[in-house]
């Protein structure tokens, strides 16, 4: 029996709280490692002789469409994850195939259109939320870079997608592990000039992380050729087909969406907060990436629980799905309670490794204490939205997003800079996070039920449907 064979009947028949521990973990380390490198991103800029905590407002406001691109790509990625592998679980090897190269195809696109972004539009959209010249500067240098060479983060973000669908995940954390090792160890050469370069600052973080993602992409592209060798590779699958791309966005599209709202979210924040105070831009940039660690944990799960709750539902297995939605909320549950032990006990260290005046050490304190306390619902609302996205509900995926990131976030945000007074009761503005994350969560289990009721409960509950040998159901919808 092949090694790809192998992780077919693994996604098929192994057990389903070890399937998703062997698959999600592998994810976990590796996205947890990404945040950690750009928590140092920040730690070595903040560090800079001269500038540094402007070097870091200029990365926060670069930051935004730093995620933008990542949306998109994870996106495409998400939609053709998911296809691919409802299609492997129906014994579609055909669709399977057409999926993955089409989804290189688009990722071709989404890099065309960030180099233009990269090459004209970089200056307008700085410029939009700060007036200090020297922060402009910054921020434009950091990303004309990123956007440039994004073709290693976009091509990447597909193949970790790919690699993750087919259950090949530990290859897709290889690639993101050394790609984020790589930065690390670039970040103070070229950042402060070390080994007789030229001392770059901010550009030199830029060039680190760009140089890092193209290596991510370069050993995540030869894995995917090496290992997925039950997708079928050729010129007549990656001819574009509307088809394909059309099923892979009415899956991914909710997915960029709901990332993209991060970026907009972040984008309106530094906006609301920075005519209030630029110091709570800073801070917020910084518990930003902080929380990244904890959250990447649960985006690590989710990237597990879509997959198999998906092929589960392409062989129109009950038992499993309902597996995958117990053990993906309860693995969710526990990376939140260990995140929120861990930055409610740790959160003076961990501001404290930035070099920030004492007032934005302050906020940043307050933030890590304040706005911890939602990671509870929080994950309850990542691990919801995989679940959903599985299911073929993408736009419910999307609502609890829309929630999560505008409605209960910017208007609430922007009525507590109103109420607060500066230097005083500032850090009320971070109890909009726990409030838009539990009226989230609620939302998400109302929408759960009719989820339910729609794309589970119509399916046989038979043991024979657990049959590993049984032909895949004809119709799981």
């Amino acid at each position: 029996m092949s090694k790809s064979t192998e992780k077919t009947d693994k996604m098929r028949s192994a057990p389903v709280n070890k399937l998703m521990l062997s698959m999600g973990i592998p994810i976990i380390i590796s996205m947890m490692l990404q945040a950690l490198y750009n928590i140092v991103d920040s730690a070595f800029v903040s560090n800079m002789a001269e500038n540094g905590e402007s070097a870091l407002n200029a990365l926060t406001l670069a930051f935004p469409m730093q995620m933008l691109i990542i949306a998109v790509s994870i996106g495409t990625g998400v939609g053709a994850n998911a296809l691919l592998s409802k299609s492997m679980g129906a014994g579609d090897t055909e669709k399977a195939a057409k999926t993955a190269e089409n989804a290189m195809f688009l990722g071709l696109v989404i890099y065309i259109v960030f180099l233009l972004f990269g090459l004209f539009g970089v200056d307008l959209y700085i410029s939009s939320q700060s007036s200090n010249p020297l922060i402009v500067s910054m921020a434009t240098q950091y990303l004309s870079l990123c956007c440039m060479a994004s073709f290693g983060i976009v091509f990447f973000s597909v193949f970790e997608k790919l690699l993750q669908s087919t259950g090949h995940s530990m290859y897709s954390t290889i690639a993101k592990i050394s790609g984020a090792v790589c930065n690390i160890v670039l970040d103070p050469i070229l950042i402060y000039g070390l080994f007789g370069l030229p001392e770059l600052g901010v550009y030199g973080a830029a060039l680190a992380t760009v140089i890092g993602q193209m290596l991510s992409f370069a050993l995540a592209f030869i894995f995917h050729f090496k290992v997925n060798r039950n997708i079928s590779f050729g010129l007549k699958y990656l001819k574009p087909s509307g088809h394909i791309i059309k099923e892979i966005y009415s899956i991914g599209l909710p997915a960029i969406i709901s990332q993209a709202l991060m970026s907009v979210m972040t984008y309106g924040l530094n906006i609301i907060m920075g005519k209030a105070d630029e110091n709570l831009v800073t801070a917020y940039g910084l518990y930003y990436k902080i929380q990244q660690f904890i959250l990447f944990a649960a985006f690590g799960l989710r990237d597990a629980i879509t997959p198999i709750i998906s092929f589960s539902h392409g062989m129109g297995s009950k038992k499993r799905i309902m597996d995958g939605i117990k053990y993906g909320q309860l693995y969710t549950l526990i990376i939140m309670i260990i995140g929120l032990l861990i930055t409610e006990i740790f959160a003076e260290p961990l501001a404290g490794v930035f070099s920030l005046s004492g007032d934005t050490e302050a906020l940043c304190i307050s933030a890590i204490r304040i706005i911890s306390i939602s990671f509870i619902f929080a994950g309850a609302c990542i691990a919801f939205q995989a679940i959903f996205q599985a299911l073929n509900g993408g736009l419910e995926s999307l609502i609890i997003s829309v929630c999560r990131q505008i409605i209960f976030i910017l208007p609430v945000a922007y009525l507590f800079t109103k109420l607060m007074t500066i230097g005083e009761n500032e850090y009320i503005v971070w109890f909009t996070f726990p409030i838009a994350e539990c009226i989230s969560a609620i939302i998400s289990l109302f929408i759960m039920v009719r989820i339910d009721k729609k794309h589970i409960r119509p399916l046989p509950d038979s043991p024979a449907e657990e049959n590993t040998s049984a032909q895949p159901a004809a119709a799981a919808e």
